[in-house]
């Protein structure tokens, strides 16, 4: 992994010098710990303007944590000597020190505070701003990082189904929601990607809803949205179910509708198809049953190591997808009082000839009885 993180540096470091800057200081953590394989807590990362300059910069000594990466052997490692000091100052002090005139920041993770604090150690270095670059360099993935995220999403399928088949009638959804994020960790996860979802009845269907003390009823939909975290790598499943009956027309109804949408938006994950395209082949199902006023800003979004990446499949969505581009299609429709259906996968575009996209959440979507 070490020639990858290399490479990775390198691409950004070519960015640099294109835009006149001959170092860069990246502070986002998951930034860092895609260019440097770990990012300890607190950690920034210099990009000097020789390669072998490139340093990670860490307020303490690194916990030796598996869930926080393995730093890049290659990369110089410097723990700041006094406790409480900031390693973005220091990382300005270095690039002084390795006589570059320049130094690219994060501008949109830098407070207003610390971009003073490295002006005033190294007045003659002048600040630009590196902007999503690194974000950039995240949305296509390798296949190690598609290997992770496939190893997440069968962690989560394998939490989920276990849940299905306990006895769900008379729990509470945060007792469901904790139950979800344990069976996440037994099945080898490091954690949840984001805070476990589960929405019972009349909050069925909500996106983000936070889990209550409301107790799983006969009759009541049931929809959940969780993810594991393998390696720093985030996945994303929702599925919808009801509980203890069969459906009743509505209930079937809406599911179809929703599940028509979901799987139009999936079949327009090609490489090439504008973000907006996807968003609307899913959007315009629903919109033209008469659910458009309410529905979520997205149909979907990248994921990676963050759960909430570039691209954004939205109606002003600009750009247009490539192969190796991981992404949520999450259409949902909540009705006030009632409840709702919510439907996420988690897939990666390929193109026609590797067989479209590979959808790595593999939870069945049929409308089950529990």
């Amino acid at each position: 992994m070490s020639e990858v993180y290399a490479v990775r540096r390198g691409l950004l470091r070519d960015r640099c010098a294109a835009a006149g800057s001959a170092a860069a200081l990246v502070t986002r953590p998951a930034n860092v710990r895609y260019l440097a394989g770990a990012a300890p807590r607190g950690a920034v990362l210099l990009l000097g303007p020789a390669p072998s300059e490139d340093t990670l910069l860490c307020p303490r000594a690194p916990a030796k944590d598996p869930a926080d990466g393995r730093p890049d052997e290659a990369l110089r490692q410097t723990v700041l000597p006094a406790p409480g000091g900031d390693p973005v100052v220091a990382a300005a002090d270095l690039a002084m020190a390795l006589g570059a005139e320049s130094l690219a920041v994060e501008e949109h993770d830098l407070t207003v505070a610390r971009h003073r604090a490295m002006g005033s150690v190294a007045p003659r270095l002048r600040l630009a701003d590196l902007g999503s670059a690194v974000e950039q360099l995240r949305v296509v993935k390798d296949e190690e990082e598609i290997a992770c995220l496939r190893i997440a999403a069968e962690i989560t399928d394998h939490a989920l189904g276990e849940l299905l088949e306990s006895i769900l009638v008379g729990r509470t959804e945060r007792h469901l929601a904790l139950e979800l994020e344990r069976r996440l960790v037994d099945h080898g996860a490091d954690g949840p990607a984001f805070a476990t979802s589960v929405a019972t009845g009349p909050h069925s269907g909500r996106g983000g809803h936070r889990p209550s003390d409301r107790r799983v009823e006969e009759g009541d939909f049931l929809s959940v949205r969780l993810g594991a975290n393998y390696r720093g790598y985030r996945c994303a499943i929702g599925r919808t179910f009801v509980i203890g009956t069969t459906p009743a027309d509505w209930q079937i109804e809406l599911y179809d509708l929703v599940f028509a949408a979901q799987r139009a938006g999936r079949e327009a994950l090609v490489p090439g198809a504008a973000y907006r395209d996807v968003d609307h082949a899913a959007r315009h199902i629903l919109e033209s049953a008469g659910y458009g006023e309410g529905l979520a800003p997205w149909t979907g979004h990248g994921v990676g190591l963050e759960i909430d990446e570039d691209p954004q499949l939205a109606p002003a969505a600009m750009g247009k997808l490539d192969a190796c581009v991981p992404v949520t299609v999450e259409p949902g429709v909540h009705l006030p009082g009632r409840g709702g259906v919510r439907i996420d996968d988690t897939l990666v575009v390929r193109p026609e000839a590797d067989g479209g996209p590979e959808l790595l959440t593999i939870t069945t979507k049929e409308l089950l009885a529990l």
